[in-house]
């Protein structure tokens, strides 16, 4: 139904969505550098760090999208989630920082032969935190844990630490780390881009895996959000991500790595999508529909307006930056 509040929702899906197929590949890119391996590690973790070094501090402009959407579009909500969830989310933006921080101390040491020791494990051990945490947090709306009594948001300051959640954490990590290899096999070539197809191989199977494990543990841990997920609405979504997962490892190992990275991104996308029926009519499931959470009317027609806006001015840079530098600048090349 095409009610103001449903289509905020749809942007603070859209706005998820570019998140992980974005920002997720740069996380993706830590992870990567922590379980680089073989006899092309140093080539492997050399070549991530200069696929992230243009675009990394732009995507995250996916994620300050999803947040003032929902303070504007959905205070109650907003003021709901950030009362509940507050430890994995102040996790998350400590780690968002710290990789930020040691990618750029990393790239400007390089640059001048003063290198500041562990900045790559830093990077590294920040880049897989961030998106478990993230993902614990995204799944924790799903436990209907997250209650109010009188009007007042209640939770257990460790509700989110559960086996749902903690499937969903480390969901996050392997949407992260699928991602990045397989958008790296279209960027490099011979030996290295053999590897990059190894490792987009091992972790679609790991993200098959434990999205499929998520299935029966939410039966047991949040049994409301596996009734809708197996449901009319949610199944042609889960079916969907899986022939698109299959796809995906087909022409990996065909080797058409353009196709690929193109299917690895409807995983993902469906994946999300899948969670997102599942989760609908209800920001918080179970206890706060979206209609409930809503920001006045008034209030969303000027969001709409101001979005309108921002998009005209927006997504021409976006769609250029994106263009132009499609991971082949080297950022540690003295200018």
């Amino acid at each position: 139904m095409w009610t103001l509040e449903n289509l905020a929702a749809g942007a603070v899906y859209f706005g998820l969505v570019m998140y992980a197929v974005f920002g997720g590949a740069d996380f993706g890119g830590g992870i990567w550098t922590a379980l680089a391996s073989g006899p092309r590690a140093r080539e492997q973790r050399s070549k991530l760090f200069h696929a992230i070094g243009p675009v990394w501090e732009t995507n995250h402009v996916w994620l300050i999208f999803v947040v003032v959407t929902l303070f504007t579009a959905f205070p109650k909500g907003f003021a709901a989630l950030f009362t509940a969830l507050l430890i994995p989310l102040v996790i998350a933006l400590i780690g968002i920082n710290f990789r930020g921080a040691a990618f750029a101390f990393r790239h400007f040491g390089r640059q001048t032969g003063e290198q500041i020791p562990f900045m790559v494990s830093i990077f590294a051990v920040s880049s897989i935190l961030t998106p478990f945490a993230l993902g614990m947090a995204v799944t924790a709306t799903a436990t209907g844990k997250i209650v109010f009594v009188n009007g007042w948001v209640q939770a257990g300051p460790w509700f989110w630490i559960g086996p749902f959640t903690l499937v969903g954490g480390l969901t996050g990590m392997a949407i992260c780390a699928y991602l990045t290899p397989i958008y790296m096999t279209v960027r490099t070539e011979g030996e290295l881009q053999r590897d990059f197809r190894r490792q987009g191989i091992i972790a679609a199977l790991v993200l098959g895996f434990l999205t499929t494990v998520e299935i029966p543990v939410a039966m047991l841990d949040a049994p409301l959000f596996a009734s809708r997920l197996l449901s009319w609405r949610g199944v042609p979504f889960v079916a969907m991500s899986v022939i698109s997962g299959i796809t995906t490892l087909i022409l990996l190992w065909r080797g058409r790595f353009q196709w690929a990275q193109i299917a690895a991104v409807g995983t993902v996308t469906l994946t999300i999508s899948g969670f997102a029926a599942a989760m609908y009519p209800d920001l918080l499931i179970g206890q706060l529909s979206l209609s409930a959470a809503a920001a006045p009317p008034t209030t969303l027609r000027a969001f709409f307006s101001v979005l309108a806006i921002g998009i005209i001015i927006l997504a021409p840079s976006l769609l250029l930056l994106y263009w132009t530098f499609r991971g082949e600048p080297n950022p540690e090349r003295n200018p």
